[in-house]
């Protein structure tokens, strides 16, 4: 049941209409799933996940922040069935905006809430988000301990959700879903004029790329039909609004398809981008002839950089008697498939074409500029030990007989296990940890530091920044005028890492850019026809900030 008295726990919003949540060491647990067994651990997480760099990975696990089964796990561990994997991150949440999730009914006789989703949240926690995510927020914001939700709306998507509070609901619900008997209707505001007759697609669907959740029409693709109806046509922004009724709930259906007919969503990031598409943008769909050429991820050009005259970016360090906290890392590090290429396609149901595999590549190198251009030198301060997170404990897993899909792994203070954030009120109490090591028995922190002193971060910051101006890397040197903030470490070129983990952090984003034009309106089931008001973009005359 509701209640009022449960508040978020966040940072005070910004002045830019955002939402943001301190960071914070988190425990992860989860079971080995199938296609991960036999595969050495740096190679698995490297291709599943791209929240971070290669060398980030790496260092995380030189650090014995992953253990499975207990023990501390290396790059080269094999995974193997059974295996219970425990990780411990600095997680980062994105900002998302202030716009607030609202609970347009909840029929307690029946069991089921009918809420309105903003755009920039995911329904599940997933890669970098968890508080900030739909589940998290019904939880802690207003205090649904049990929600199932059984239809899904994309991080960038606004709309209603039927979300059942049981799970007799939650089966009856889904059965009308999967039967195909939920009327679905949807807003959209897309490029150029869109026809006055009504539309009708029914392009198969296929996704081609799990990592980016890319989607391309194909003709081994599932079956999908959508119709579309013009609202209206506003010539000053050269956008249409639609109204839009898919019969079948395929993922990225709607973005897909209005791509496929050359009308992308006006400011939907992957399915409207040129720089990734090209001029065309992908209508009428792309090659599928078979192709074998790949190529390696490609730093942006002012982050180009060779190794051997970069020490900062791959550095070997001499293991010494004085502190078992020194990372050592091979020069002759073999190359993975994310560093070659080659993760591209692995987890496609079909050969992918040269076109698709360069739309993949494209959109993989947009994402590490745009969003996380710092994970091209976010290890460059891995010379002095290892990643300590504070205040977390590993626990040894229970028998094999008796282990659960994921659940706690970890010993966290009252405090901790209730919130799930690390730290006083500030958020950032530092208490001694212990981890175990390859044996299995606690290793105390070192009397010696594990990470830079504050003095020596900025130091090499100065030196990145200096090396960035040049166009190559330069010695550190000493800046006087850095300035160490709570939260974060600055340079006086602007640059910024948390002074935890040493993630290079980014500019605050604008909210318009956290969503898209498309929002769910309406859906009819047995339980009655729930709506929620026309988004604000779906006005006539309405403009945007483009820039």
């Amino acid at each position: 049941m509701a209640t009022d008295n449960i508040q978020p726990l966040v940072v005070p919003p910004s002045s830019q209409g955002l939402k943001k949540i301190m960071p914070y060491w988190y425990p992860y647990t989860t079971m080995a799933k199938g296609r991960w067994l036999g595969r050495e651990i740096l190679e698995m997480v490297s291709t599943e996940f791209r929240d971070r760099s290669m060398e980030y990975y790496r260092y995380a696990l030189e650090s014995g922040v992953t253990t499975i089964n207990g023990k501390v796990a290396r790059p080269d561990t094999i995974i193997c069935n059974g295996d219970r994997i425990e990780n411990v991150v600095h997680r980062h949440e994105p900002p998302v905006t202030l716009t607030p999730v609202k609970v347009l009914l909840h029929d307690k006789e029946r069991e089921f809430l009918v809420i309105n989703k903003p755009g920039s949240i995911p329904v599940h926690a997933s890669g970098r988000y968890f508080r900030n995510s739909l589940v998290e927020i019904l939880k802690n914001d207003f205090g649904y301990e049990k929600v199932y939700t059984i239809n899904r709306l994309d991080r960038l998507t606004s709309g209603l959700m039927i979300i059942p509070l049981s799970a007799e609901r939650a089966t009856s619900i889904s059965k009308e879903f999967m039967k195909g008997t939920v009327r679905k209707e949807y807003i959209a505001r897309c490029k150029g004029e869109f026809p006055v007759e009504e539309v009708v697609c029914e392009a198969p669907l296929l996704t081609v790329d799990r990592q980016m959740g890319l989607n391309i029409v194909h003709p081994d693709g599932k079956p999908a039909k959508t119709i579309f109806t013009r609202l209206h046509y506003d010539a000053n922004t050269d956008t249409s609004v639609l109204h839009c009724q898919p019969f079948t709930g395929r993922s990225h259906q709607l973005r897909v398809h209005l791509q496929y007919l050359g009308h992308p969503i006006a400011n939907d990031p992957v399915y409207s981008e040129t720089k990734i598409w090209g001029s065309n943008v992908g209508k009428g769909g792309i090659d599928i002839v078979p192709s074998d050429e790949r190529s390696a991820p490609e730093a942006p050009s002012h982050l180009q950089f060779q190794p051997e005259t970069n020490p900062d970016r791959f550095p070997t360090v001499e293991s010494s008697p004085d502190s078992n906290a020194a990372i050592t890392q091979s020069t002759e590090t073999k190359l993975l498939p994310r560093e070659t290429g080659h993760d591209i396609g692995m987890g496609s149901p079909v050969p992918l074409s040269s076109e698709a595999v360069g739309v993949i590549t494209r959109l993989r190198n947009m994402k590490d500029e745009d969003e996380d251009w710092g994970r091209w030198r976010d290890v460059v301060f891995r010379a002095k030990g290892a990643l300590i997170p504070h205040g977390i404990k590993f626990q040894a897993p229970p028998p094999q007989n008796r282990r659960k899909r994921g659940g706690p792994a970890f010993s966290n203070d009252p405090l901790e296990a209730e919130t799930g954030v690390l730290g006083d009120a500030d958020g950032m109490l530092a208490r001694d940890a212990t981890t175990d090591n390859s044996e299995g028995g606690p290793v105390p922190e070192p009397d010696s530091p594990v990470q830079l002193t504050t003095s020596e971060a900025l130091s090499k910051v100065a030196s990145m920044s200096a090396a960035i101006d040049a166009g190559r890397p330069t010695e550190s040197t000493t800046n006087t005028d850095m300035t160490t903030q709570p939260a974060s470490t600055t340079s006086t070129k602007g640059m910024t890492y948390c002074p935890e983990c040493y993630l290079p952090l980014h500019p605050d984003p604008k909210p318009e850019r956290l969503y898209i034009f498309l929002h769910a309106l309406r859906y009819t089931t047995s339980l009655g026809c729930f709506e929620t008001e026309m988004p604000e973009w779906a006005a006539e005359g309405w403009e945007w900030d483009r820039s």
